[in-house]
């Protein structure tokens, strides 16, 4: 846990140049601070544990930052802790759950109703399209006016509007419908990675990784109710649009109508099994010293366990840098993504994480969106083509996926290979698995090998979705992960095109996302933090 087989950085975990710039910032905040009467004695604090130096976006943040993650160590993991596992655990569920729902459901509407557009798979694009809109409003406001407004509402919108899209009479109005409730799901897990990171002890920051398999279970689920379903509920697949009609295609529809009462039961659950207060790191961001000690001391009073830190000692560091301005100005909003780039070493980590999303975002379409097609072509092939089958390979790959983030659970936290080595183990597998796949021969070989891409992908996945707000300053971390997660679905949006436009029934599009995944190893090896054994600031 305290990051052996990395070897400890300089203090600043800064280049040289990197140090000036960072310094000369440094000493201009400083000096700020000491205009308001706040005392620039650096040694009272230990910065040591934390990924890297902040000091150089805000002195006094950065010390009530680490001040904050000693009382988060202090009280421990107690039941408080399990349940916001569990129950944010619930909104990636619900993101992964809606993003196939859609995808299962797309060739089914497109029998019954038609495509307007010859080319463009316009239900999945709409998915995109929404995913994108939501991650950037989820992910601005939980910086501007918290993590718990997205936390209590997000999945009742989505849960509204899966149930209204399973009674659509038309291919646009369904891709409307889509479009909508992918916004309500589309900051699902950059809130929930973030809620649930920000209340964890160090010794159990681990589990955001392990929460993945939540993102697995919404898979699995979707994919059994699709066996159900889309097996027995659907049109003869060599139907034609005047043969495919309402009264003998319910399958999809049973599918979103089921889906939305699931989430609307997940969405209840979270407002009656927990009180979701605003998160002690947002709160510090925003300099609310007092809430930050009465949400610690509550937690600490009900578990019986000690906390140390007082408001005396947090409110001695001084105030954070322009919490005497609205959260709405515009210098405030505007520091929510300038100061994702504050030193050339943090600027550098930006960028990287930012590419890794991108590359995901034009992998997934053409993998996972354009799945049901791939195997129904696959089974022509090698086997029966009947939906029957098709489906229930389809739920045979997703519960393989529940194993990628238990895999990625125990790598991140183990010597020598760490967050930054889990990813590139998870792309470099994948990798092979996806060149492999092209080579199948059989039904026993078609279901095997695309079980095995699954959990070896959701390795990957499992682990960016917990490093990236791991390495992103707390104060601004809902909006670096929003931009991270709106950059993806411009991939995603990409991939859909890519997807339209070339033959997704041949293993063209296998090649192509066997490639990406290869340079998925390179980018993960470039990232420049280890969090591993480092507390998040």
């Amino acid at each position: 846990m305290s990051g052996a087989g990395v070897p400890p950085p300089p203090p600043a975990f800064r280049g040289d140049a990197d140090l000036t710039i960072a310094d000369t910032k440094r000493a201009s905040l400083i000096a700020d601070h000491k205009a308001n009467g706040v005392s620039s004695d650096e040694d009272s604090i230990n910065l040591d544990k934390e990924i890297y130096d902040s000091t150089a976006i805000d002195p006094v943040l950065a010390k009530k930052m680490a001040l904050a993650n000693s009382a988060l160590d202090e009280i421990g993991m107690t039941a408080f802790q399990w349940k916001l596992f569990y129950l944010n655990g619930f909104g990636y569920a619900v993101d992964s759950l809606l993003i196939v729902c859609q995808s299962i459901a797309g060739p089914a509407v497109t029998q019954e109703f038609g495509n307007p557009s010859k080319k463009i798979a316009g239900v999945a694009l709409a998915s995109q399209v929404g995913l994108l809109v939501g991650a950037a409003l989820w992910g601005l406001s939980a910086d501007v006016i918290g993590r718990r407004l997205a936390f209590n509402s997000s999945l009742f919108l989505c849960a509204v509007f899966v149930l209204i899209a399973g009674a659509m009479p038309s291919y646009i109005s369904f891709s409307a419908m889509v479009a909508i409730y992918s916004a309500g799901a589309g900051g699902n897990y950059i809130l929930d990675a973030t809620n649930l990171l920000e209340f964890l002890p160090s010794s159990h920051a681990w589990l955001v990784t392990f929460m993945a398999v939540w993102w697995s279970v919404g898979y699995a689920i979707t994919g059994f109710l699709a066996w159900g379903y889309m097996s027995n509920y659907s049109c003869d697949p060599e139907a034609t649009v005047a043969e495919c009609t309402w009264g003998n295609n319910w399958g999809w529809r049973y599918l979103h109508f089921t889906c939305g009462a699931l989430v609307l039961v997940l969405a209840a659950a979270r407002l009656l099994f927990i009180r979701m207060p605003q998160t002690p790191k947002w709160l510090i961001s925003q300099n609310r010293d007092k809430e930050v000690i009465a949400n610690l001391s509550e937690i600490a009073h009900k578990y019986n366990r000690p906390l140390s830190l007082t408001l005396e000692k947090l409110q001695k560091e001084g105030r954070v840098l322009h919490t005497d301005k609205s959260a709405f100005s515009a210098i405030r909003i505007g520091q929510h993504f300038s100061q994702l780039f504050t030193t050339k070493k943090l600027a550098y980590s930006t960028i990287m994480i930012i590419a890794n999303w991108v590359v995901i975002g034009t992998v997934s379409p053409l993998y996972s969106v354009f799945l049901p097609y791939y195997l129904k072509t696959r089974g022509a092939d090698v086997g029966s083509g009947d939906n029957y089958t098709v489906w229930r390979n389809y739920a045979l790959n997703q519960v393989a996926g529940l194993f990628g983030p238990i895999v990625a659970a125990i790598l991140v936290e183990t010597r020598f290979v760490g967050r930054r080595g889990t990813l590139a183990i998870g792309a470099a597998i994948t990798t092979a698995l996806q060149f492999g796949y092209t080579q199948i021969k059989t039904p026993a070989q078609n279901v095997g090998v695309s079980c095995a891409i699954s959990a070896a992908s959701n390795i990957y996945y499992g682990t960016i979705y917990a490093y990236t707000p791991e390495i992103l300053p707390a104060a601004h971390r809902a909006t670096g992960y929003a931009i991270c997660v709106v950059l993806n679905r411009v991939g995603g949006i990409t991939g859909v095109l890519i997807g339209s436009y070339a033959n997704v029934e041949t293993t063209a599009p296998l090649f192509v996302c066997g490639g990406l995944f290869g340079l998925l190893v390179v980018l993960s090896l470039a990232l420049p933090f280890e969090s591993m054994g480092k507390r998040t600031v």
